[in-house]
């Protein structure tokens, strides 16, 4: 069974498009309409062969990347500010599970351990307050 290249466009574009809600940064996304330009084209009869394909698809995929990137992450990531993240727990009153230093330490939030640090020691089973997140780690005071 011969498939047209079209729908094997069409159909690399669409698992490219789905993968991008598996992999971060509103890349992939980009080379899965480039592949459905590929097929639009193919279909068209304008770029009859591999060649010709394989040309569009990278000059289609590297433009829609570079001028609508931008934009894209805008939407769908979007921006924090001043590249703090701002989020949930920030100013939240938690429990310290353990000793914590500048070097390390647990809290524990909606009943989930976080990696902590704070510039004071803090004693495990006490209260603290959640300054700022830096990727999985809570940055804490005593309370």
């Amino acid at each position: 069974m011969d498939f047209p290249p079209e729908l094997i466009w069409f159909l690399v574009g669409f698992i490219l498009i789905i993968s991008e809600f598996a992999l971060p940064g509103v890349l992939v996304v980009f080379f899965g309409v480039g592949a459905w330009v590929v097929a639009f084209t193919t279909w068209l009869k304008i770029t009859p062969t591999l060649t010709s394909q394989n040309i569009v698809f990278l000059v289609s995929s590297l433009l829609f990347l570079f001028l609508l990137r931008k934009r894209m992450q805008k939407i769908f990531v979007g921006q924090s500010t001043n590249g703090e993240i701002e989020d949930e727990y920030t100013g939240k009153e938690i429990l310290a599970l353990t000793h914590i230093t500048d070097a390390s330490g647990k809290v524990e939030i909606k009943g989930t351990e976080w990696n902590a640090r704070s510039l004071s020691p803090i004693e495990a089973r006490t209260l603290v307050i959640v300054e700022r997140r830096e990727g999985l780690t809570l940055h804490v005071r005593p309370r």
